[in-house]
């Protein structure tokens, strides 16, 4: 079971920071996820919220800044001052520094609340550009962007994300191309894992932050676990490997 670390080592650094990013890969876990929006001027950025309110001290909508105007933002909002200032990436910063590392990245479309125009398509150029094709995967909640994206990659691997639990989740992923189910860990049952291994769909599980959840999804046969701590749960399934 691979180890994805959410929004890079979040629990421990600001979330969606080359910071996070960079402490994340110190940790040996297999890849890291992230989000991705648009800005004004059609920058492909790294953020979770459609809005800065949360981890900066700004407000409003990132569509609404531009490039420049939104790396004047301080990133690091929910740990004070404890790292300084920590920009928000622009995602060729991040793939730039990703294509010097042995990790997989699951890029996460956020389309979800705001459609941004040719999210899709700038965000699979910046891949292409540092040749990044083999390493990365796509998510989004808005599965009519893994279409789309499916459009201009067919090869592309592609996973469902779902804020509740999708009945016959396999066969639906399997009749859209899609190649993985990314399920939250409340309403996961083992008969949902069950039902995506019958039509070879791989899951992987968010957000899992506490050992209880990790071995069941290990037991279950789970593919991936997305977590704050990459860390605590890498060394968790490194031990399992070597039976202790």
């Amino acid at each position: 079971m691979k180890i994805y670390a959410h929004r890079g080592y979040s629990g421990m650094y600001p979330e969606n920071t080359m910071l996070a990013f960079q402490k994340a890969a110190e940790t040996g876990c297999d890849g890291i996820e992230l989000d991705v929006q648009l800005t004004k001027d059609g920058t492909v950025v790294v953020i979770h919220d459609e809005t800065v309110d949360r981890t900066t001290w700004g407000t409003g909508r990132v569509v609404d800044y531009t490039f420049e105007e939104l790396r004047k933002l301080d990133a690091s909002r929910l740990f004070g001052d404890k790292y300084g200032f920590c920009p928000i990436p622009s995602f060729e910063e991040y793939v730039s520094w990703a294509a010097g590392q042995n990790l997989v990245t699951n890029i996460e479309l956020k389309t979800g609340v705001y459609y941004y125009e040719d999210l899709e398509k700038k965000t699979l150029e910046l891949v292409r550009r540092y040749g990044l094709e083999d390493k990365v995967f796509y998510s989004s909640f808005n599965h009519m962007s893994l279409v789309r994206m499916k459009e201009l990659a067919p090869d592309a691997f592609c996973g469902a994300l779902v804020d509740r639990e999708l009945g016959n989740a396999g066969y639906y992923c399997s009749q859209f191309g899609f190649q993985a189910y990314h399920p939250g860990i409340k309403d996961l049952t083992e008969e949902a894992v069950k039902g995506c291994r019958e039509k070879d769909i791989a899951v992987n599980v968010w957000t899992i932050n506490d050992m209880g959840a990790l071995e069941k999804l290990y037991q279950w046969g789970c593919d991936g676990a997305f977590t704050n701590y990459p860390s605590i749960c890498k060394s968790w399934i490194d031990s399992r490997k070597q039976g202790l």
